[in-house]
């Protein structure tokens, strides 16, 4: 079985060593309302392109999975109803059962760092969910990132979850985390946390000079995190994500609403209720994310 297909220009940069940026397809096929979600894919791409590297877009289709995706498959991701979504505990079944699906950032971490790619770029991180005492309920993002040796660029964890206690844990896991231009952890919608980092650089250059310093170390295999606040004039006003996700978690508890339906049903309420602003905070993010993501790649 050829378990993974890599495009011919990836594979080709990879080969001469030059800069390729990993995607992941989640916010395609479930992130995002049709047709937007592929107008965006399709931005993203030209994003990394702008900023001189190559993007590998990496989902999973007929059980096998691509690192890069054509212009017909990126579509397919986008529009067809039954494309999945596949974290890296779902891989083994989804090849073995020809399914297809998009990837995560455990799944497409795992991937893509599997193929040789060194930078990922993606939106927030999952991690330790709020009331975690009588849920245990933590992303397998976190445990994929202390095994899996990738930077990856994000805008710090979904403000949705316990932040705190998700930096902790990432910090038992080994996981090293810089803040990009920032001594506090972003918040995801929001340029801050309130919770501060330990690290901050401030160049390309700087993160790519830690990447290498991490690979001459060796032992064990785990990710970079590169904390990259959304900027003040994008983020979500910080007063009215406070009260809607205060307005949310409530409904939460008074509905029942527990284990994997928790962020779906979040996300989804706070971007009804600040009728689409969290979306826009979103998507500033992630392009935020990839600009950097190219530029740290063309760094390296």
């Amino acid at each position: 079985m050829l378990l993974t297909e890599v495009t011919e220009e990836v594979q080709e940069a990879l080969d001469a060593n030059r800069p390729v940026v990993a995607l992941e397809s989640t916010i395609i096929a479930h992130g995002l309302p049709r047709p937007r979600n592929l107008a965006v894919a399709e931005e993203l791409e030209e994003l990394v392109r702008s900023g001189g590297a190559v993007p590998a877009t990496v989902a999973v289709l007929d059980g096998q999975p691509h690192i890069g995706l054509g212009k017909e498959q990126l579509e397919r991701i986008a529009r067809d109803d039954g494309v999945r979504k596949f974290g890296h505990r779902d891989l083994a079944p989804a090849l073995a059962a020809g399914a297809s699906g998009a990837t995560t950032v455990s799944a497409t971490a795992f991937l893509a760092a599997r193929a040789g790619i060194r930078v990922f770029a993606t939106g927030g991180l999952g991690g330790v969910h709020r009331e975690w005492t009588e849920t245990q309920d933590e992303s397998a993002d976190l445990r994929l990132l202390a095994q899996t040796r990738i930077a990856v660029v994000c805008a710090g964890v979904k403000s949705i979850l316990d932040v705190p206690a998700t930096l902790q844990r990432l910090e038992t896991l080994g996981v090293t985390i810089v803040g990009y231009g920032t001594d506090r952890f972003p918040g995801f919608y929001l340029t801050s946390s309130g919770e501060g980092v330990d690290w901050t650089v401030r160049t390309p250059e700087e993160v790519a000079e830690v990447i290498r310093a991490k690979e001459a170390l060796g032992g064990p295999e785990s990710a970079l995190i590169v904390a990259n606040p959304v900027t003040e004039a994008d983020q979500l006003d910080p007063a009215l994500h406070d009260r809607v996700l205060g307005e949310a978690l409530d409904e939460c508890r008074e509905r029942g609403i527990r284990g994997q339906s928790v962020t779906p049903f979040l996300l989804d309420y706070l971007m009804r209720q600040t009728e689409g602003a969290s979306l826009e905070a979103n998507l500033a993010a992630v392009r935020g994310n990839v600009r950097l993501a190219a530029r740290i790649a063309v760094a390296l």
